[in-house]
């Protein structure tokens, strides 16, 4: 797809981050625009604010868990605008914790959240763009996480590594049909974005009593928002790829390539069949995203490029 202009775009997690910043650029891009996001208050603020700006734009508050409300949805974007032509399933959080201090409701709400609000975007909104049989676009938006392996965050590791299926799997279907529909999944590193205070959108019912965190959850925790504040790119860098990507019809977007070394470690281990490599690479990464990874004596230790090239 390399004309926007008219198209109609629907994108959830729209309020914030990622969300927000591609509906700047389809705003830029001429397009009608249909914003999705629980957060009412930054949901308003940005339909307001795209409004001003020149946007065509509709704002619907959506819980992408519930397929009722994606339902409602896909039928207030066709009520409004007739078409849908590109749909960002963006919306996204993170819960802490290794497979079994993970809670109950972490898990449910991740899985709901980051896994059934992809399913349920796919689900309901493919088969109008089939029928429309005009050139459309799917977003996905995974992680590196969903291509690495880390210990920590399970759930949101795991809900990730599942998108990254889900859209594989999907790209492939839509290409034995000869479809006008393309696929994109959207595989972020580090991203100024508020994901690591989602914990405000949790639903009152998913909730976890207060507990301490133990020190491993909180150096993970610690690493990941430093992380972010010191090397995390800024989102409109990110919808800019994105964009690029749709133009290109190119399928993984990665729009943090100095992350594709523990995907190179991982894919390196798995083809030795070797065991997956210590939670410590994915530390040494947060402590320095942009440096290289080096894999010392079987340690993974992160080392600045400067550095690596003297060795």
């Amino acid at each position: 797809m390399r004309e926007f202009k008219d198209k109609v775009a629907v994108i959830t997690g729209a309020a914030n981050g990622i969300g927000r910043a591609i509906a700047e650029r389809c705003v830029g891009a001429g397009m009608k625009v249909v914003l999705a996001d629980v957060d009412e208050a930054n949901l308003t603020k940005a339909e307001t604010e795209l409004k001003s700006a020149g946007g065509s734009v509709l704002a619907v508050r959506t819980d992408v868990s519930k397929r009722s409300d994606v339902e409602l949805l896909a039928r207030q974007t066709l009520d409004t605008f007739g078409q849908v032509h590109l749909l960002f399933n963006n919306a996204g959080v993170t819960a802490d914790g290794a497979k079994w201090e993970a809670t109950w409701n972490d898990w449910e709400w991740a899985i709901g959240v980051d896994l059934w609000g992809v399913i349920h975007g796919v689900k309901v909104f493919t088969p109008l763009m089939l029928a429309q049989n005009t050139e459309c676009h799917i977003v996905n938006t995974s992680s590196m996480g969903g291509l690495t392996v880390g210990g920590l965050f399970a759930p949101y590791f795991v809900t990730k590594a599942a998108v990254v299926a889900l859209s594989e799997n999907l790209y492939m279907a839509m290409q034995l049909q000869n479809s006008l529909v393309n696929v994109s999944v959207l595989c972020p590193g580090c991203v100024r974005t508020d994901i690591a205070n989602a914990e405000r959108h949790r639903p009152a019912e998913l909730q976890n009593e207060p507990v301490q965190k133990t020190p491993q959850m909180q150096a993970a925790l610690d690493a990941y928002k430093a992380a972010v504040e010191r090397a995390g790119v800024p989102a409109i860098q990110v919808a800019d790829v994105v964009f690029e990507a749709i133009r290109e019809e190119q399928f993984y977007i990665f729009p943090n390539p100095e992350w594709l070394d523990l995907v190179q470690l991982r894919t390196d281990r798995l083809m030795r069949m070797e065991n997956p490599h210590s939670a410590e690479a994915l530390l040494a990464k947060l402590s320095n995203p942009r440096g290289q990874l080096a894999v010392l004596a079987g340690r993974s230790e992160v080392a600045d490029p400067v550095e690596l090239n003297q060795v």
